[in-house]
């Protein structure tokens, strides 16, 4: 096979949202069936290159003596998807877009080049054993009437994931489903239909939706039904393919007799009001095509009110569990200063009632605020927060809070001591609130009084397992390698033991996480080991060969934990809020000590516009080089910069790439303060400007 690339516009290939002739998917000539192609995968992408790295390794084993064609439709990533797939996959047929063209038309684009008997359609989120396919072309060889099959699926816990088989959301199914019905009584015929919790997982049933992350479907079948509706850009294609599939006399059968692993969530996170508005719109489209009068008015309704009722839920849980710590925070402090305050004048005046009451009414709320602000950046308001960060965040709004005080007129400087003694108590009382939260909350919330390491077992051959701990050590976890374990019994003598003990090997050394070598251990090992510990809470991460990365999943409904070598710093949330409060702080500085500034600063109105754009949060003083919006290619995105890593030199394109990546993967805030006092004379330069320039002999030209 040759990989080619076929960019292509957002207008090619148009089909129409009603009609599916035959003439949508081509018949294939004669040379080509004498070929023989009995499968063709097909995996639309983006943005997931390591998720898709993964998937391919596994793909490729599982075509080995079949004769297949492997397809990957990339929808405009911006991660270097591309790039990998032609390095790391040569073999793979490659089609590039130059936008974003949706899950269904991208599919559409391969599966008109497909010469295989059966097409499937495969998730770039996905591991399949190696068994996968040819077992389901034995099964569908043998059930003509078969024409889509889906497989057991199990998310990256080992967990089964019910979508695995579903019924077709008629309105009471829908009904069911939005108001929760069906994840009460999840096993009744009745209530629990959307995804069919009656049948047993592990038995073959005739169902009607096959999930779109494995859609394996009979070429013969798929020319009677036609492509996939392009009306659908995202979420329910897959329903309404599997309802045409059953319109047109064919079966659409869970099949549980091979399990792939689905790290659902890469795309868009559940919860999101995105999510809701994208999936529900797409429930709309399919009743305006399939349901008549009264049943599409009463479908239309129900989506509508679960639309508003989803966002709406979302809106409020959010705002919820936002605030409450931080309300919570605000009253104990102020409780805090209500009996601080009284003892304080008693010992150092002799009397109560020396300072105003606007101290309470103005001052206090004031400081609470600033600690608030200056937690929530320091990541206090996360889920897990780290005792270290807690404390630094309470003291650097305290440095914020005394250069304020000291550059206040005289009327308005209570006192140093107060302010001293509250940081003290709000460090005392957000560390209670955090670990009485942490008791109460049973894992939702915790707090991580001291950085314990994570211990984990790799399980492949030494040579590999080594490789792959070297990629760990680099990261931000802190990994206690317990052993290695060999996938074969009497294998390398240095390994703790072989994969038939894995359960005593957990058991006797308190392991947190399994790491699984792909180059050594096959999938089918991978899937039966999760599927042995999936309610023990044991972690488990995959290791593609020749791969930087390390992928794992630890909640059915966020996006895949990921050991990755390159950019693991400004990657994470917590550095990104430690760079967003250095931002806020600096700006505060900057506009305080303007008059002294402006002497320093060339362009002074664009000094006044920078400082309140990155206050508002509009831009960040440092940001990556050549980028647009803050975005560039292949590294985590954060605000536009008005100041770069490159500033002061001449930056050729290799020098640009090396010093934007070296920015993201060792990321500092020393870093940004660097950048910022070898270039005070520039803040007040337009970002817009330097982000699209080149520097040649010291000269700024645009390009």
């Amino acid at each position: 096979m040759t990989g080619v690339v076929h960019p292509v516009s957002s207008n090619q290939h148009p089909v129409s949202s009603i009609q599916y002739p035959v003439s949508n998917i081509q018949h294939l000539p004669s040379f080509l069936l004498s070929l023989g192609m009995d499968l063709s995968v097909i995996i639309v992408n983006y943005n997931v290159k390591y998720f898709l790295e993964q998937c391919l390794h596994s793909v490729m084993k599982a075509i080995e003596g079949i004769r297949a064609e492997v397809f990957v439709v990339d929808n405009h990533s911006a991660d270097g998807s591309v790039q990998m797939v032609r390095d790391k996959f040569p073999d793979v047929k490659l089609i590039a877009n130059a936008v974003n063209a949706g899950f269904a038309k991208a599919n559409n684009q391969a599966v008109r080049m497909a010469t295989g008997r059966y097409v499937l359609l495969l998730n770039p989120d996905t591991v399949v054993q190696e068994d996968s396919f040819t077992s389901c072309i034995s099964y569908m060889d043998s059930n003509p009437d078969a024409g889509c099959l889906g497989v057991k699926m199990i998310d990256g816990k080992g967990r089964f994931l019910p979508e695995s088989k579903r019924a077709l959301p008629t309105p009471a199914v829908a009904f069911y489903k939005i108001f929760g019905l069906s994840a009460l009584f999840p096993h009744s015929h009745r209530f629990g239909k959307y995804h069919l919790g009656f049948l047993d997982k592990d038995k073959i049933h005739d169902v009607d939706v096959i999930s779109g992350a494995y859609m394996f479907m009979r070429r013969s079948a798929l020319e009677k039904t036609g492509l996939l509706d392009e009306t659908f850009f995202m979420y329910g294609e897959d329903i309404d393919m599997s309802y045409r599939f059953n319109l047109a006399g064919f079966r659409n059968v869970y099949y549980p007799r091979t399990t792939i692993i689905h790290y659902k969530g890469e795309s868009t996170r559940k919860g999101s009001i995105n999510y809701v508005l994208v999936f529900y719109r797409a429930m709309i489209i399919f009743a305006q095509k399939h349901f008549k009068g009264n049943s599409f008015r009463l479908y239309s309704f129900l989506i509508h009110l679960a639309i508003y009722f989803r966002a709406g839920f979302s809106i409020l849980t959010r705002f919820i569990s936002g605030t409450i710590t931080a309300v919570f925070d605000a009253l104990l402090i102020y409780c805090g200063f209500l009996f601080i305050l009284p003892l304080w004048e008693q010992h150092h005046f002799g009397y109560r009632g020396y300072y105003p009451s606007e101290y309470l009414s103005f001052a206090v709320p004031s400081y609470i605020f600033i600690w608030l602000v200056s937690i929530y950046f320091t990541t206090g308001y996360d889920k897990k927060v780290k005792l270290n960060d807690l404390v630094r965040g309470v003291l650097m709004g305290s440095l914020v809070i005394l250069v304020i005080y000291a550059l206040l007129p005289e009327t308005w400087r209570f006192s140093r001591a107060l302010i001293v003694l509250g940081s003290f108590w709000v460090i005392i009382s957000t560390i209670l609130t955090r670990y009485l939260l942490h008791i109460l909350n049973k894992g939702a919330f915790s707090l991580e009084i001291s950085r314990k390491k994570k211990r984990i077992i790799i399980i492949g051959d030494t040579q590999e397992g080594e490789r792959v701990y070297s990629i760990i050590k680099q990261t931000q976890v802190l990994p206690e390698l317990v052993g290695y374990v060999d996938p074969f019994s009497g294998g390398n003598i240095r390994s703790i033991g072989h994969l038939d003990q894995i359960d005593e090997i957990v058991r006797i050394n308190q392991v947190d996480e399994l790491i699984f070598c792909s180059a050594s251990v096959s999938s089918e090992q991978i899937i039966r080991t999760m599927l042995r510990f999936n309610d023990s809470g044991l972690e488990f991460k995959i290791a593609p060969p020749a791969s930087l990365s390390v992928i794992g999943s630890n909640s059915i409904d966020t996006t895949g934990e990921l050991y990755v070598l390159h950019f693991n710093t400004l990657s994470r949330k917590s550095s990104r809020h430690k760079k967003r409060f250095l931002d806020v702080v600096i700006s505060i500085l900057f506009l305080v000590f303007s008059p002294v500034m402006l002497f320093m600063v060339r362009n002074k109105p664009g000094y006044f516009r920078n400082a309140f754009s990155v206050l508002a949060g509009f831009s960040s003083w440092v940001g990556y080089y050549g980028s647009t919006g803050g975005e560039h290619p292949g590294l985590p995105k954060i605000k536009k910069g008005i100041l770069t890593p490159v500033d002061g030199m001449i930056p050729g394109a290799e020098l640009v790439n090396q010093m934007n990546l070296s920015y993201a993967k060792d990321y500092r805030l020393t870093n940004d303060l660097r950048i910022i006092a070898h270039n005070l004379k520039n803040l007040g330069q337009d970002s817009s400007s330097v982000n699209h320039t080149e520097t040649a002999f010291g000269k700024e030209r645009k390009i």
